[in-house]
């Protein structure tokens, strides 16, 4: 299982919001560039950004810290916020991202993120963020009423690397991933799912990787890791990738 450390930009800065609140946001390192790094050097092999500000705005926002985080690390990144057309998809793969997410026009523009899984095999992921089982996109704010699992279900075949499933309610709360619902997407289609939402302790983790369910293959963690209360290397350990 790959443990991604979340760096969530607003304003050029590595913050953390409270349940996708853009006005609770804590900032922990004014230098997104430089918190990658030190991800990188506890060992993680994987970066998980947010464009926040591009998530809400309907474009890149925070291009510049990306760009510099791109330019610091040789780690391998996954790239969400605001990339909501063919363009952009081109424009950060060209740059060296990884993988980019595409949320927002998962369900505004299916036929995109179709078009794009054909054209850059394994280079793109479906984020599906939800609010009581809910789909909600433009950066949380609008709720679509589609259930998860059904819109999982919609790139079942569509070639898609992986589904970023993220709990709402728990982003930022510390107060443990919802699993079962996190297993039910997994349940629901064949693609890989990385878990998001909530992991605030080793516990947590635990009670992850004791799922063992075979089509949960990552999971995401932020505030938990700038506060401390998750120390990197044991939680790399736990997960099998030290």
């Amino acid at each position: 299982m790959i443990l991604f450390p979340a760096i969530d930009l607003k304003g050029g800065q590595c913050v953390r919001l409270l349940r996708g609140d853009m006005n609770a946001a804590t900032v922990f390192n004014d230098s997104p560039a430089a918190q990658a790094k030190s991800f990188a050097a506890l060992g993680f092999r994987w970066l998980h950004i947010v464009d926040l500000d591009g998530a809400v705005g309907g474009r890149s926002a925070n291009g510049a810290a990306v760009a510099e985080i791109l330019k610091t690390v040789s780690l391998p990144v996954q790239l969400g916020g605001g990339i909501r057309d063919r363009a952009a998809i081109e424009h950060w793969l060209a740059a060296g991202v990884a993988r980019v997410i595409l949320g927002t026009v998962a369900v505004r523009d299916p036929q995109l993120v179709r078009d794009a899984a054909r054209a850059f095999p394994g280079r793109i992921a479906v984020g599906i963020d939800a609010r009581e089982g809910r789909v909600a996109v433009e950066g949380w704010v609008a709720d679509t009423g589609i259930a998860a699992r059904d819109l999982a279900r919609r790139f079942e075949d569509a070639g898609v690397a992986c589904i970023i499933y993220t709990d709402i309610a728990r982003d930022g709360m510390g107060s443990g991933l919802n699993i079962e619902e996190t297993a039910g997407v997994a349940d629901a289609v064949s693609v890989p799912v990385i878990a998001s939402g909530g992991i605030g302790s080793l516990d947590d983790l635990r009670a992850l990787t004791s799922r063992a369910h075979p089509n949960i293959a990552g999971a995401i963690c932020g505030r938990a890791l700038y506060e401390g209360r998750i120390d990197a290397r044991m939680a790399l350990a736990l997960t099998g990738e030290a």
